[in-house]
């Protein structure tokens, strides 16, 4: 199991031509979540909301402000080399952008051999022999491995990074919106070429997105993060459902319904813009937007707490039911 338990991150704030620290952004505030092998979970949330920073944070790309991340039960050290270089063959990232995040000056068999050349493992031979195993896996199978990034479409260019991401064999992959800069066609061949992998590697996923339709087809579990703190989580089903926290039911509420009998629906409209992260609303994050918000909202932060079976939420109504 992949756990981050009490996970913050802040970034410091400079101002000045002494570059004086005058705040911090605080990007994920204490949020804990798990991941097991074999499973999908979806993390969902406006833009801003820090999904991508805890995703980061999680990978060791982003240095912790506060909380523990634990592979099997083992706390893992960012300063611990050799324990981040066996982290990563358990722990690997595939990033949003496939243009980006490829070495354009790195050929394609260069990218997908690199992993071997870092962990000292297989032989040259062997290594393409895996290389081209992977590039089948992906629906790339038969591709020459002298062509470089900017030869091939975003969709292909993603699946290159599936390919790369998977290269050691790790047991939890984290998705950074791998389907956001796709075209709908090629996002449905990605998402069904994850969810074969998972099955046939038991992978565990940590996916995130803005497109709930996505998250809805392809995540075991959901959770719903709102100006760095997770607020709700649950297996998709009974969310989508029943959902419980007024920023959930809001976010599904925002979903075009492809039937024109509903178009008259009551639905949770938000209003105002996300607060800054940098001066947070005190008590509940949410209240300044919220539309059942209560008087203790402004001063007492709600906890995440069990409502129904494997269903969390942080919302104060829940205390009056």
């Amino acid at each position: 199991m992949l756990e981050a338990n009490h996970l913050s991150v802040s970034f410091p704030v400079y101002r000045g031509i002494l570059k004086r620290q005058v705040g911090e952004i605080s990007a994920v505030s204490d949020v804990s979540l798990a991941l097991s092998a074999g499973e999908t979970v979806g993390l969902v949330g406006e833009s801003g909301c820090g999904k991508s920073t805890f995703l980061k944070a999680l990978a060791g790309l982003v240095r912790r402000s506060a909380g523990d991340v634990r592979l099997d039960g083992s706390i893992v050290e960012v300063s611990d080399r050799s324990a981040m270089h066996a982290f990563r063959r358990s722990v690997q990232m595939v990033f949003q952008d496939p243009a980006e995040s490829l070495n354009s000056r790195h050929s394609l068999g260069q990218i997908l051999t690199e992993p071997y050349d870092i962990h000292g493992l297989f032989s040259e031979p062997e290594r393409i022999e895996r290389v081209q195993s992977l590039l089948a896996a992906v629906g790339l199978g038969g591709t020459p491995l002298s062509k470089y990034p900017h030869e091939f479409s975003g969709g292909q260019r993603q699946r290159i990074g599936v390919a790369r991401a998977l290269t050691l064999e790790p047991n939890y992959v984290l998705c950074d919106e791998p389907v956001s800069a796709l075209d709908v066609s090629v996002q449905a061949q990605l998402l069904n070429l994850l969810m074969d992998l998972q099955e046939a590697r038991r992978l565990g996923l940590l996916i995130v997105a803005h497109d709930l339709s996505v998250v809805r087809h392809i995540s075991h579990r959901v959770g719903v993060m709102y100006l760095g703190e997770l607020v709700e989580i649950a297996p998709t089903q009974p969310l989508y459902a029943t959902p419980n926290h007024p920023y959930t039911k809001a976010l599904l509420d925002a979903v075009p319904v492809p039937d024109p009998t509903q178009r008259n629906r009551v639905r949770t409209v938000l209003s105002g813009e996300i607060p800054s992260p940098q001066n947070p609303p005190s008590g509940c994050r949410f209240r300044t937007r919220c539309p059942v918000a209560m008087a203790r909202c402004q001063d007492e932060k709600p906890e995440l707490k069990l409502i129904a079976t494997d269903h969390w939420s942080a919302c104060h109504q829940n205390d009056m039911m």
